[in-house]
């Protein structure tokens, strides 16, 4: 709460949170586990519970406050929910083992994702794969470790466990059964992923993939996790597991309803089943008709078909592109942006990434983007929780990390080596350049209010600057046709090399029906805005330091 007003500052209206959700700590990664090893779905993990209000608020009455402080602030809430996989100890297993894959816990030695010969490397499951991938040994010995549910397996037993009620549930159904639910391994074929141990995949289907049977030895084995039974959008079966989508659709609404919530991500929603990810988007918009839906899909190609399922923003990969401004890729994305069906994300970095200010570039780099990214055109700005601030550690060893870099802190930091997803961290807020981009970013957000009907109609912006990889700074025009305003946004993304040069203005002039030969500098990263004397008929003068930024209207 302390911090919200520090969000304000910055023009945050949106706090878009990682699961919040009561997690496992079973074969937990790091000191507290995976936030995304959820074990319950609507339950808020104790964890999160603050020692300062000890027994005058209950956990649930903190997050109601945390949100109606946002609300009042007009900020909205956004949270992650995961209706494709969960914790091996969930709050499904007692009532519903059927719901789930198990293999013997004797043989989990022998589980591993099968390596298919003749196959590349991280190939997603399409069907013109399928034949050689079950024709492969690796997945005919993974095959056979499956078997039936404990409770089909003996429902006797299986009572008597209940009755029982073992504090370690897991491990008494491998002591009474040998078994144990088989965790879960990307679905692409050939990742060099190892399984993810904490959490399994639910059986979304209570049959095999129908397209798909025909390669079985045996169509009557028990159930079982490969590429196919795990991606349900393209290799459904045809007995879906309704009780279970109907639990699934249960989650945003409860949090709608108990919390206010006003948006959600949903995890790897591309891969559920079709109707149920109807069903849960229909329940949410039931609900709130403006309830935002973030769709986890990171290729811009996708935006069309995740607009037409539902979705409002994409997480795009920006956070790919951004960083990798020498190769042209920043502008690339900027261009790709303004045709794209879907706003995405516009960001350097995520929790699942490389920070962008332990880069080359650093400091210079993180906050140029930080600044740009905010009047970018069809894009939404991005802060990921520490760059304000130029945190260098990883939350996660992820896309672009390489495993040294979780110890990009200097070894005497207490938090040396620890990963903000999985351990017990604090993020640096005492840095001493700590108000740097929220002091930038103050200003820069009036500008975004002004202007934030062009920044988000492609029809009111162009790209001013060519992608040529010799000409390192980037540039956008926006006009405003009823005003005939113009508005130029230029950014030099190299953090060692100024730039200089013109940008050609003659269309963006058309546009707007604008003859203007006078021009405000409204922002620039070094110096004061005022009167700006570069602009000319057809094109406009543009000098920039080392990761400057300028925004010049006329």
């Amino acid at each position: 709460l302390a911090l919200l007003p520090f969000l304000v500052k910055m023009g945050v209206d949106t706090i878009y949170l990682l699961p919040v959700t009561k997690f496992s700590r079973n074969n937990k990664k790091g000191e507290l586990g995976s936030p995304y090893a959820v074990s319950n779905y609507i339950e808020l993990d104790p964890e999160l519970k603050d020692d300062l209000t000890g027994s005058e608020m209950t956990l649930d009455e903190e997050f109601q406050a945390f949100v109606e402080a946002c609300h009042i602030l007009s900020i909205r809430v956004t949270i992650d929910i995961m209706p494709r996989t969960i914790a091996l100890d969930n709050a499904y297993l007692k009532k519903h083992p059927e719901w789930f894959y198990w293999i013997k816990a004797s043989e989990a030695h022998l589980y591993k994702t099968p390596k298919i010969e003749g196959l590349g490397n991280t190939l997603p499951p399409e069907s013109r794969h399928m034949e050689k991938v079950y024709a492969s040994e690796a997945v005919k010995n993974h095959l056979r470790l499956f078997q039936k549910d404990p409770k089909a397996t003996d429902k006797d037993k299986w009572q008597k466990l209940i009755d029982d009620n073992p504090d370690d549930f897991l491990q008494e159904i491998s002591k009474r059964f040998d078994l144990m639910v088989a965790p879960a391994f990307s679905d692409h074929i050939n990742d060099i992923q190892p399984p993810w141990t904490d959490i399994t995949f639910l059986r979304l289907y209570l049959d095999h993939p129908t397209a798909n049977i025909k390669h079985l030895d045996n169509p009557k084995i028990p159930p079982y996790i490969l590429f196919d039974t795990i991606k349900a959008n393209l290799h459904p079966g045809k007995k879906p597991n309704k009780v279970l989508w109907r639990e699934l659709a249960k989650t945003i609404p409860h949090f709608q309803k108990r919390f206010g919530i006003d948006g959600a991500r949903i995890d790897m929603g591309h891969a559920l089943p079709a109707e149920l990810l109807e069903m849960i988007i229909t329940r949410a918009r039931d609900n709130d008709p403006d309830f935002g839906l973030i769709a986890e899909e990171l290729n811009p190609d996708n935006a069309k078909k995740a607009k037409e399922v539902g979705y409002n923003i994409m997480i795009g990969n920006g956070f790919w592109m951004e960083p990798r401004f020498k190769e042209g890729f920043l502008q690339a994305f900027i261009e790709r942006a303004i045709i794209s069906e879907l706003p995405m994300f516009a960001t350097p970095e995520t929790h699942d990434s490389k920070r962008i200010a332990a880069r080359e570039g650093g400091i210079v780099l993180s906050r140029m983007l930080a600044i740009f990214n905010m009047l970018l055109p069809n894009l939404v700005p991005f802060i990921n929780s520490g760059q304000e601030f130029y945190e260098t550690q990883p939350m996660n060893i992820g896309v672009d990390c390489v495993p040294k870099d979780r110890f990009s802190l200097p070894k005497n930091d207490i938090f040396y080596g620890k990963l903000a997803l999985f351990d017990k961290y604090a993020l640096h807020y005492l840095h001493p350049r700590r108000w740097e981009i929220a002091d930038h970013l103050r200003g820069i957000k009036e500008i975004r209010k002004q202007w934030l009907k062009q920044l988000t109609d492609p029809e009111a912006a162009l790209i001013l600057s060519s992608h040529d990889h010799n000409s390192r700074f980037i540039a956008v025009g926006y006009f405003d046709k009823a005003s005939g305003s113009c508005l130029v946004v230029a950014g030099n993304p190299d953090p060692a090399v100024d730039v200089n040069g013109h940008v050609p203005i003659t269309l963006l002039r058309e546009r707007a029906q604008n003859r203007n030969l006078q021009a405000k500098l409204l922002y620039s990263t070094y110096s004061f805005g005022g009167d700006y004397s570069g602009l000319t008929n057809d094109s406009l003068y543009l000098g920039l330091k080392k990761g400057e930024v300028k925004v010049i209207s006329f």
